[in-house]
């Protein structure tokens, strides 16, 4: 028996989601992003189940390189690129794919003899205006990339989406139009779609797509949950009641006593708190599951312990297991509670949290 906080990874869920994102785009090859530690779920662990998407995408050399120390096979993009010539020529030792996204990378690819070829992506800002090459010096790097003897070509594009979550906003339609505009004489492999572009735009569904929280079940729309886009969650965060007692109306649950019984209340302690990711935030009100039924968390959240207001779930008991995210209950649901967003909740799981896989 696990005595404290876990989470349970749903395998199966995972190959489940990436059937359902090729349905949306069963011409495209897949890029699955598992950045952040796959979003919290295991690097190596989710890259091992998806061994047969097309390419992986991490944000940092680092990541890429624990995939290949692990035997990961695939293409790896590295969507923060190279800043210097130690990091490019890492990239060429361990067969990575770094994303040139300024004028200064392009300069340390035209001055560095190298030795060895190296595959690249270049991307163009369209209008998040994080990384990515601007309009007007698109078409001059994409001419230099080409023109550099060890950049394999064609050198591949591809942009980020900024608002594709919000669908009434006009900005993704005026990123994919400006992204159309600027490589119309361009002839190579894009990619734009990430989870919101992929489920819900059309025009992003280019050669390739890059899915990252569907792969873990989540929906990437703030009013909808993974299980209305047709996927499953993998992580089922999970722990167990240590506690139970009787309060009066009136007494004072937690620091602060910023929660008052309102009624004869009885009380139940789970063993989980903030120290093992589970949000400092959550408002009173927000919901877990015990037995089957839902019960709203009460009071503060500690470091390691949560209150429960178990009034009227009578059958629980010392011992019961409870579930924090997961199935059965959405951790969208959670996220909003918390003011938060799923992807934080995933990514903010701490080491102190054993992980338990399951194919189901």
């Amino acid at each position: 028996m696990i005595r404290s906080a876990y989470a349970e990874l749903d395998l199966a869920a995972v190959t489940h989601n990436l059937a359902r994102i090729r349905a949306f785009a069963p011409k495209a090859k897949v890029m699955a992003v598992i950045k952040a530690n796959a979003y919290g779920h295991g690097l190596v662990r989710i890259a091992k189940v998806l061994s047969n998407v097309d390419a992986f995408a991490v944000a940092r050399l680092g990541e890429g390189i624990a995939l290949r120390d692990a035997g990961i096979g695939q293409r790896i993009a590295v969507l923060q690129g190279f800043v210097d010539q130690e990091e490019l020529e890492l990239h060429i030792r361990h067969r990575l794919e770094p994303v040139v996204h300024s004028p200064s990378q392009v300069e340390l690819l035209e001055r560095i003899p190298l030795t060895e070829s190296v595959t690249v992506w270049i991307k163009l800002d369209t209008g998040m205006h994080r990384l990515g090459l601007l309009a007007d010096e698109f078409a001059s790097c994409y001419s230099r990339l080409q023109g550099c003897p060890a950049v394999l070509q064609p050198v591949p594009v591809m942009t980020h989406l900024a608002n594709a979550d919000v669908l009434q906003d006009t900005i993704t339609g005026k990123q994919l139009d400006q992204f159309k505009s600027v490589l119309h004489n361009v002839q190579t492999e894009c990619s734009i779609a990430n989870s919101a572009g992929l489920i819900a735009w059309d025009a992003a569904r280019v050669e390739w797509v890059r899915p990252g929280i569907a792969l873990y079940g989540v929906s990437p729309f703030s009013d909808r949950t993974g299980l209305d886009e047709g996927f499953k969650p993998v992580m089922t965060f999970r722990s167990r009641l240590i506690a139970i007692k009787n309060l009066n109306a009136g007494d004072a649950v937690g620091y602060g006593g910023d929660w008052i019984c309102p009624r004869p209340t009885r009380l139940g302690i789970a063993s989980v708190g903030y120290g093992d990711g589970y949000p400092r935030h959550a408002q009173s009100g927000t919901p877990v599951l015990i037995r089957d039924q839902r019960v709203c968390l009460v009071g503060r959240v500690s470091m390691d312990m949560i209150s429960l207001d178990l009034t009227d779930c009578p059958n629980a008991r010392v011992g019961d297991e409870i579930t924090l995210w997961g199935k059965g209950l959405p951790v969208e649901e959670i996220a909003h509670r918390s003011s938060t967003i799923p992807y934080a909740l995933l990514c903010g799981v701490t080491p102190r949290v054993k992980m338990v896989e399951r194919w189901e």
